[in-house]
């Protein structure tokens, strides 16, 4: 009764405190339930109220139970973001081409779609879609997360948004970009990572250009993490062991390719490199890993001849972002124990700011604020902060820096997974799981509601579209007012860390499983 009563004190005690992650609370959970289990059969052979040889049988079933367990059951990921394995029986092979396609009452019939290779003689022009935006690059056109205006309606009870296809799709937590009816993701087929590129109407290969190379991880399973960045005519993609390949957007025609890591001499990460790749002015900018080389390295578009590496340390999972702060525009890096600012001609550091200490992983971009700020946030602990930055005099015959000074710091939105977004004063991302508001100025929280696990957020115009961990698609009004849900789609079925696109009227949304695209109802009709 004393050692069910302290785990039952310790479970509930945890409770009480409400911005403990729910990751940490997990493993606390977890922790105190097998310390309870292990005292209470300790409990059990020390006790003098059995006999001798009821203890050895109870142990020996002890035994017993654990060998057939280790023998029937096997590691398959995490059940969700939180990190706890997912022990599955063994004959239980999950296998992403079995993942049949499959129709709705809304969704176009299309047989192809259950296998979509690429074929010879298929047309290799997509479709035309009304009301179809450009979505180049990871988190929105301008990689801020924010759209500036819905092109579609939110009343799903009166139009109901109409499924297009739904295809299976390989392993990865790649997301997709969008240009001129095509989208392009990273996935896992076998020991080939490869960039696929799909018609966006119908959702069939038009073509796949794969690397042979497997990044694999047990918590955070198998597979490409990084989106695709389109631009001209050339797909940019980095992959999950630190390969950056340079495509033909029409044919997937190799043009050049670099092993970062290898290269450099630096290891991978350790859920793998994820940084979407950055093009600014005539460079590509991708993250490094780990160990005592650079966090940032540019190369040329043109041919991949690289052209500077800057900032020192370990990366960390975000994605660079261009940014103009006190009138200079800088390339912000949030890396594994700080936030960096470099000049994007020459790499050259212009501002450094530790934060976080480097034990826990960053995922979440940097969203600037005006006045020369800069909000970022994490899990595991490390909350969030807002930086101000100024001005600050440079070396002798050097150009002059930036410094960034804490303003505020504080637990309100613990983002982990999911990067927030900014809309008029308002930051929008889930902490911890729930879908919070924050005031930019202040960092005071107004609200949290909805559970959505380790998903993801994008907002678009007045509202926040949000992929839940469960894979279901979530509408919510962007309001300080209060939580408010307008609408949800069936999208997935699965575990989803994907990010999803919206592009114009589309919806685009895919785990380590299946892929589908939704056309949602226009606005104003």
């Amino acid at each position: 009764m004393v050692v069910l009563g302290l785990v039952v004190a310790g479970v509930t005690g945890m409770q009480w405190k409400p911005e403990l992650e729910r990751n940490l609370r997990a493993w606390a959970t977890a922790a105190l339930g097998l310390l309870g289990a292990v005292l209470l059969l300790l409990w059990f052979l020390a006790s003098s109220r059995f006999r001798a040889r009821t203890r050895l049988l109870g142990l020996a079933a002890v035994v017993v139970c654990g060998l057939i367990l280790k023998a029937s059951l096997r590691l398959d990921g995490t059940v969700d973001g939180t990190g706890l394995p997912r022990w599955v029986w063994r004959g239980n092979v999950r296998s992403t081409a079995s993942v049949a396609a499959t129709e709705t009452p809304n969704a176009a019939p299309n047989a192809a779609l259950v296998a979509p290779p690429k074929t010879p003689g298929v047309d290799p022009r997509p479709a035309t879609l009304p009301g179809l935006d450009d979505v180049p690059q990871f988190f929105g056109p301008d990689r801020s997360g924010a759209l500036p205006v819905a092109r579609f309606s939110t009343d799903w009870t009166a139009r109901a948004p109409k499924e297009l296809w739904r295809r299976p799709i390989g392993l990865g937590w790649s997301a997709f970009a969008v240009v001129g009816g095509r989208a392009w993701t990273q996935e896992q087929s076998g020991d080939d990572e490869q960039v696929t590129c799909l018609d966006l109407a119908t959702g069939r290969t038009l073509w796949s250009h794969g690397e042979r190379t497997r990044f694999s991880e047990w918590q955070g399973g198998d597979g490409p993490r990084a989106t695709p960045t389109i631009q001209g005519n050339r797909v940019y993609a980095f992959g999950a062991t630190g390969r950056l390949r340079c495509l033909d957007a029409t044919d997937g025609r190799p043009l050049w390719k670099r092993a970062v890591l290898e290269e450099n001499g630096l290891g991978n990460i350790t859920w793998g490199t994820s940084a979407s790749p950055l093009l600014v002015d005539d460079l590509v900018v991708v993250t490094g890993g780990r160990g005592s080389g650079a966090v940032l390295f540019a190369y040329r578009q043109s041919d991949g001849t690289p052209v500077w590496k800057a900032g020192s340390g370990d990366a960390s999972y975000a994605s660079p972002v261009v940014a103009t702060l006190v009138g200079r525009r800088v390339i912000l890096s949030n890396n594994a124990a700080s936030l960096t600012a470099h000049d994007p001609a020459t790499g050259r550091l212009v501002s450094e700011h530790a934060w976080g200490g480097g034990k826990w992983p960053k995922a979440s971009q940097p969203v600037v604020l005006p006045g020369d700020r800069v909000f970022v946030s994490a899990g595991y602990g490390m909350g969030c902060q807002i930086l101000q930055v100024t001005a600050a005099a440079g070396s002798p015959g050097e150009p002059a820096t930036l410094k960034a000074e804490t303003a505020w710091k504080g637990l309100t939105l613990k983002t982990q997974f999911n990067s927030p977004a900014l809309r008029q004063g308002f930051l929008y991302g889930l902490d911890d799981g729930l879908l919070a508001c924050v005031d930019a100025g202040t960092g005071r929280r107004l609200w949290k509601d909805g559970r959505f696990g380790s998903g993801q957020s994008l907002l678009v115009g007045d509202v926040i579209v949000v992929q839940n961990e469960n894979g279901t698609v979530h509408a919510c009004a962007a309001s300080p007012d209060g939580f408010r849900e307008l609408g949800r789609i069936p999208a997935l079925t699965s575990k989803t860390w994907n990010h999803p696109t919206v592009a114009g009227r589309y919806l685009l949304a895919r785990n380590d499983r299946e892929a589908t695209c939704w056309e949602l109802p226009a606005a104003g009709r």
